[in-house]
């Protein structure tokens, strides 16, 4: 009986719920964070390439930005960790009795799958990406410490059988990762279009109309060069004003060392110093950030068809990704 009262008394016991629902609120802001500065295009306060990774192929899922389910992930935990703290057990024993007792599973799931998915984008992160970003290195520990906390954080009946259901809802999790992000088991890890390496960037996936491809092809005939960055989302914004087909067609030069047919040296050689991306050169004068289309035309002297189908994406030449 003392052996009992002392296990139940163990600190980690008392505690475990507040802090896997302080580590879940600042999991939460910390991505809801992310959401707002990728949703509105602004600048992530980081000293690593969190600007790279959070504009990579990995950071989407079904078209929206991965860490938004990620907020509404650590949310869901922390509703889970307060839930039961917020009935008092001196007024209302039974009800918070049946509150812990049906959320320290859901708990244990959450953070299990969590973990696993956050060891996946690790792993992403050190093969494919190749960048350091503080932000999922830190979500990556949280949901660590989470994890951990809803092994130790209280006393399961039988430890055994919690353990074996926390390796079906792992292998559960890395095989739903797998089929979101439809990653070839055979291969090496490749971007969304499989034609190109995942360091080619996003893949294009507006249309073109005949005037994107008209001034595409002009510029490139004229001399005009777009250097940029294949994670920067302001290049990718402008690859996207042109189009998938227009894209093939147009003048544009890989700046990163770790590009797709890089051309670092024609850049440096080329740009300014302290040049953003992208940068246009245009008839001699260079052009930074995000251009219209209409600009581009009247920069160059395009005198070709102007039914831009793109033309609405963006509207000006202000937008910087580098």
């Amino acid at each position: 009986m003392v052996r009992r009262r002392r296990q139940e008394s163990l600190w980690i016991h008392k505690w475990s719920r507040p802090i896997i629902g302080a580590i879940a609120a600042i999991g939460a802001l910390g991505t809801g964070y992310l959401t707002f500065t990728k949703l509105t295009s602004g600048a992530i306060a980081c000293t690593g390439g969190c600007g790279k990774v959070l504009s990579s192929a990995w950071a989407e899922i079904l078209g929206q930005p991965l860490t938004l389910f990620g907020c509404l992930a650590y949310l869901s935990m922390l509703a889970l960790a307060v839930a039961p703290l917020l009935v008092s057990p001196a007024k209302n024993k039974e009800l918070r009795s049946k509150l812990e007792g049906l959320t320290w599973p859901l708990l244990f799931v959450g953070a299990t799958g969590m973990m696993i998915f956050s060891a996946f984008l690790m792993f992403v992160l050190a093969t494919d990406i190749k960048e350091v970003c503080p932000y999922c290195i830190g979500s990556a520990t949280f949901t660590l410490a989470m994890f951990l906390l809803t092994l130790f954080g209280r006393r399961w009946d039988d430890r055994g059988q919690l353990l074996f259901s926390g390796v079906i809802i792992a292998m559960v999790a890395l095989v739903g990762t797998l089929g979101v992000y439809a990653v070839p088991i055979d291969g090496p890890l490749r971007s969304a279009d499989s034609s190109l390496p995942s360091n080619a960037g996003r893949p294009i996936t507006n249309p073109s109309g005949e005037a994107e491809v008209a001034l595409a092809k002009h510029l490139k005939d004229t001399g005009a060069t777009m250097y940029g960055l294949y994670w920067c989302p302001h290049c990718f914004d402008q690859k996207q004003l042109f189009g998938k087909e227009a894209y093939r067609q147009m003048p544009y030069v890989e700046c990163d060392p770790a590009g797709y047919q890089s051309k670092t040296a024609v850049c440096q050689a080329a740009l300014p110093e302290g040049s953003g991306f992208p940068t246009w050169e245009v008839n001699g004068e260079f052009l930074s950030g995000t251009q219209s289309l209409q600009a581009l035309a009247v920069a160059s002297g395009y005198t070709g068809p102007t039914d831009f189908v793109n033309s609405g994406s963006r509207t000006g030449g202000t937008s910087e990704g580098g």
